[in-house]
């Protein structure tokens, strides 16, 4: 298009095609150009759809940043059920690696920990969740007899996830396989039954 072209205009969408058309469009964006270029403007028109249709939906730019991300990090990242407590974390937080590398996961957890005010009550309940959906696999390892009795499941996902996190966060250093048995051994070491 050039400058003498007029925009297209935007199309018609409601409800839940407008919902996924723009998620999606701000997926791409912050893939391709992140945090900066992922604008409610620049959103809108990926979508194509208007600008004040984001914003009577999504209310900020960190709302609909914060839903796309949630969304599309959410269908990426379930919770494997091997029968082995090992293999189901193994398999759980060598996708979360993958994803922390990648510009969305990297966003996602970033803006999860900026001060913005808009983000306050949302930043607890994101990262509760997805931690409250990962500690079923220690409870599983507990009711197995795996691990022992007394471990305490969010502190086992939280030894794990903790360092991938201070990796994306402050360090820059890669995510690897290697890595993610390292965590993963090292805290179920730590969680194994003790002789009587």
């Amino acid at each position: 298009m050039t400058a003498s072209e007029p925009a297209a205009p935007p199309l018609r969408r409601r409800g839940e095609r407008m919902r996924r058309a723009v998620l999606a469009a701000a997926v791409d964006l912050l893939s391709t150009q992140g945090l900066t270029g992922a604008t409610v403007g620049a959103v809108a028109r990926a979508a194509g759809v208007h600008e004040t249709s984001v914003y009577r939906r999504w209310g900020t730019r960190e709302n609909l940043i914060l839903d796309a991300l949630t969304t599309e990090l959410d269908s990426a990242l379930p919770v494997p059920d091997t029968g082995r407590v090992r293999d189901d974390l193994l398999g759980f937080f060598s996708s979360l690696a993958r994803l922390l590398g990648t510009a969305q996961g990297r966003a996602l957890l970033r803006l999860s920990v900026e001060h913005d005010a808009t983000l306050e009550d949302r930043r607890g309940p994101y990262w509760s969740e997805r931690l409250d959906r990962a500690v079923v696999m220690v409870r599983r390892g507990v009711e197995r007899g795996e691990l022992a009795a007394d471990t305490d499941p969010g502190l086992l996902i939280e030894a794990v996830s903790g360092p991938l996190f201070v990796r994306v966060l402050l360090s820059g250093a890669e995510l690897d396989d290697a890595l993610v048995r390292g965590l993963v051994d090292l805290a179920l070491r730590g969680a194994l039954p003790r002789p009587e």
